[in-house]
């Protein structure tokens, strides 16, 4: 008669005499006395569940079954070697085949099935297993882990050709406004804010809101043809930590540009540097206030004779607009203050806008901007030839100064 046969009739007899405790206690003493494959042995022939007996162990103070007459090493709670072996033990192959289809350019075939395909576990799971791996979608994250990748979404980083004067104009827009807060004179970081939807768009970002009561937005993000797109226009002062937005309801120009100047100097600029004569404007290279636009150059004029002043301009240079001040200094937290929440109405951009705050005195104040500025507007050269502008002798296209007409 074999074991299991022998303990079948064992508790066909002790069942009807035994209470759960006692059937409990017999069955892991068993276990452990049999050892590996005890818990399975036993529950067969006794009709309890392996989680019953291993539930069992604690009774006798114990956490696993170790074979019989094999003394454990200190500290472990089972043999050197016990367990299921790792996948990549019984199968080599596995990690090669799953680093291939992983990153196909650089470790294998550039024609491998998932090279246009999103590559997620599942998918990936499937493939191994075409090509005869027994794998789960578990085991693949796990040894995802193990050959080093994780889920990652793409970082803004290249900034394309990188000029050989790159650093040097850093420096040289660095030292230039030292120089004029040093003197007390006004400096400001100027750029455009990506054009916003109005209506009930989703908006990027989460906001805390009742358990099952989502803001809810539109399916589709075409624009409402009466409400239309705003375009905020900021104007960032380094010195004081103050920003002034213009919310245009047409075209980026820039004439639009230099009326936002134009308007944080009357509203707020004049208050704190009344007795100004000169200005410093850090701006993109590209944009409405690019380096290569005649229509800014030819309004940054008007408006040194209407304030009459010196404006002096530097320009980032090519592909490094992410370095502008007013990027990481309110734009983003302009941002931040109306996550997830759907610009209704104009009124209400320029609410959020102007309700931005920061720990570190940030304040801004915005207005929208009604005008109507059209595109297209040609210069010509004897206009550009008329300006009262003087370049600087470092990269001139980049940095210059426009005088006032009154004063020469």
């Amino acid at each position: 008669m074999n074991e299991y046969s022998t303990l079948q009739q064992k508790y066909q007899r002790l069942r009807p005499r035994l209470d759960e405790l006692s059937l409990r206690l017999v069955a892991t003493a068993d276990a452990i006395a049999i050892g590996r494959g005890g818990p399975s042995l036993v529950a067969k022939a006794s009709g309890l569940s392996r989680t019953t007996i291993y539930a069992g162990l604690k009774d006798f103070g114990q956490t696993s079954i170790a074979p019989p007459n094999v003394p454990l090493e200190p500290g472990r709670i089972r043999r050197s070697g016990g367990g299921r072996k790792r996948l990549t033990e019984n199968n080599p192959e596995l990690l090669e085949a799953l680093d291939k289809l992983v990153d196909p350019i650089t470790r294998g075939d550039p024609e491998s099935p998932l090279r246009w395909t999103c590559k997620s576990t599942t998918k990936l799971t499937n493939e191994l297993r075409s090509q005869g791996h027994r794998v789960c979608q578990r085991s693949v994250w796990m040894l995802l882990d193990r050959l080093g990748y994780s889920m990652q979404s793409n970082r803004k980083a290249l900034e394309g050709s990188e000029h050989p004067d790159r650093d040097a104009q850093f420096l040289y827009i660095s030292e230039k406004v030292k120089r004029f807060q040093k003197a007390c004179l006004p400096v400001i970081s100027v750029d455009t804010k990506k054009k916003e939807l109005i209506g009930r768009f989703k908006n990027m970002g989460r906001e805390w809101q009742r358990k099952g009561e989502p803001e809810e937005v539109n399916v589709h993000d075409f624009v409402d043809k009466e409400l239309g797109k705003v375009v905020p226009y900021g104007v960032y002062d380094l010195t004081h930590n103050h920003g002034w937005v213009s919310v245009g309801i047409n075209h980026d120009t820039a004439e639009f540009a230099v009326a936002t100047i134009r308007r944080w100097w009357k509203r707020m600029g004049h208050s704190f540097y009344p007795q100004a004569a000169e200005l410093l404007i850090t701006a993109d290279g590209g944009g409405s206030n690019g380096s290569r636009v005649r229509l800014w150059k030819i309004e940054i004029q008007k408006l040194a004779e209407e304030l009459d002043m010196t404006i002096h301009v530097c320009h980032f240079p090519p592909g490094t607009s992410k370095w502008n001040k007013i990027e990481h200094r309110m734009f983003c937290h302009i941002s931040e203050n109306w996550r997830g929440r759907p610009l209704d109405d104009r009124a209400v951009v320029v609410n959020l806008i102007a309700n931005t705050r920061t720990e570190k005195g940030l304040k801004i104040q915005a207005e929208i901007d009604e005008a109507f500025y059209s595109t297209g507007i040609k210069i010509p050269d004897k206009d550009m030839a008329a300006l009262a502008i003087i370049r600087d002798e470092f990269h001139g296209e980049w940095n210059y100064k426009i005088c006032s007409k009154n004063n020469q």
